[in-house]
């Protein structure tokens, strides 16, 4: 096998015919040394130019990435602060409700004769034809007994107001017997059925919540 040389000393590419016109010329281009100073500044312009376009796509691509970063992060959070919502609503509700229940024993106290009254008012239409009404409370004074008698009296009520002192009630709760039915009013279990209902309210909020989830991606903005 011939060994091919390394390099072409001479390269004749410039063709002349018989009277020395040229056939082909040469497609050898010497590189250019020397440059004009307005060439020198179009160049440095373009160079500029060059390297801010590149800056400014790397630092978009940067942006991107670190707003899907912080969408990411955010989307991983919303369960944590969903749960952190819903324990902030049961704490409210449960504090609202304590509130409640001091503000309501300290008005029992007060007025201890204030719910059966109420219950009374309604149900005046009821006890009206009846021949006899037997109201069992914890405690009652004198006072409070003659302004209950006054007000089925006002009511319209003419049968019999027969007071039964239960000690095992609980201040302000009180049983209402008559002809034709019964009524009673229990302020512990009243309270219980209200912290109940709070909680069923709370989990039924719980399980249509509203999403946390941001309405648009900050991925893509600027």
């Amino acid at each position: 096998m011939t060994a091919q040389p390394l390099s072409t000393p001479f390269s004749f590419d410039t063709e002349f015919d018989a009277s020395g016109v040229v056939v082909q010329a040469s497609a050898f281009r010497p590189a250019k040394r020397t440059y004009a100073p307005t060439e020198v500044e179009a160049l440095v312009a373009r160079a500029r130019a060059e390297a801010r376009d590149a800056a400014l796509a790397e630092s978009a691509s940067v942006q991107a990435m670190a707003l899907s970063t912080i969408a990411q992060t955010l989307a991983a959070a919303v369960p944590s602060l969903a749960q952190v919502a819903q324990a902030h609503r049961e704490q409210s509700a449960d504090l609202a409700l304590a509130a409640a229940r001091l503000v309501a024993a300290a008005a029992l106290d007060r007025f201890p004769a204030g719910p059966l009254q109420a219950a009374l008012e309604a149900l005046a239409q009821e006890i009206d034809a009846s021949p006899r009404l037997v109201i069992r409370t914890g405690q009652l004074d004198d006072a409070s007994r003659a302004r209950v008698e006054q007000q089925c009296a006002d009511a319209g009520f003419s049968g019999v107001v027969a007071f039964r002192e239960e000690p095992g009630l609980p201040a302000a709760s009180f049983q209402l017997e008559w002809a034709d039915g019964r009524a009673q009013f229990d302020a512990e279990a009243a309270f219980v059925r209200i912290g109940e209902a709070l909680q069923s309210a709370l989990a039924a909020e719980a399980g249509h919540s509203e999403s946390l989830t941001p309405a648009a991606s900050l991925e893509g903005r600027p």
